[in-house]
């Protein structure tokens, strides 16, 4: 069986079923000025920088013809589905709800909303909207995963040490395989993201694995060229 040159060990590639790339809400308000992430006084530099890698990694699972699910924080218009605690969280200038210059912020259909351009998803991919931190709350992800049959889950995205962390911690619960992609993901504060990284690969992999992206992508070729 082929693997991931990964940490803490090696990640097995499975030899039945599927491994899907996992983007965690690369959305323009979080990603661009102006959005709700820069009002928030946050350097949004910081979460642009992997944009080159996750186009590098789309590419290849594309190529592939590989299952690629995106995830979008985002809220119905009336907040039906935002809870108070939620809500009224921070005490920024902007919270959930509010205009903002791209919109209404984390709701639905609006253009701050939008995954940013350079990953726009495909018709054929699966787009999650989610209305917590963790794309299994309130959603139908791990129906998909099972009807897929896919059990191995590559996650990237933003931030590291929220909503991807979440994410990865409850398909862990759930049974899944998972491993953090460390260039293709990124937080506000490269610390937070650091700890994280640490974390989940701790004591043998208590939650999964950590690569780097060439390394996936290299071992990724020939699994399907084997397949094939």
């Amino acid at each position: 069986m082929s693997a991931i040159a990964a940490n803490p060990y090696e990640y097995e590639l499975p030899s039945e079923g599927k491994i899907a790339l996992v983007i965690i809400d690369m959305q323009r308000d979080f990603l661009e000025h102006g959005g709700f992430g820069d009002a928030l006084g946050n350097d949004v530099m910081q979460l642009q920088s992997i944009v080159p890698t996750l186009k590098k990694l789309l590419e290849t699972f594309r190529s592939l013809n590989f299952p690629v699910i995106h995830t979008i924080e985002a809220h119905a218009p009336d907040l039906s589905d935002c809870p108070p605690s939620k809500l009224n969280r921070g005490r920024g200038n902007l919270k959930i709800g509010d205009q903002g210059s791209m919109g209404r912020i984390l709701i639905v259909g609006e253009d701050g909303n939008n995954i940013i351009p350079e990953l726009t998803p495909l018709a054929n991919e699966i787009v999650i909207v989610k209305p917590g931190k963790g794309a299994f709350c309130r959603t139908n992800l791990e129906e998909i995963l099972q009807k897929e049959n896919i059990t191995h889950l590559l996650f990237t995205g933003v931030t590291t040490e929220v909503c991807v962390q979440t994410t990865m911690r409850e398909a862990n619960d759930r049974g899944y395989e998972c491993l953090l992609i460390e260039d293709g993901t990124a937080s506000y504060f490269p610390e937070f993201k650091t700890s994280t990284i640490e974390m989940l690969r701790a004591q043998g992999g208590i939650i999964g694995w950590t690569a780097n992206s060439e390394d996936v992508i290299a071992a990724l070729l020939p699994q399907a060229m084997a397949i094939a």
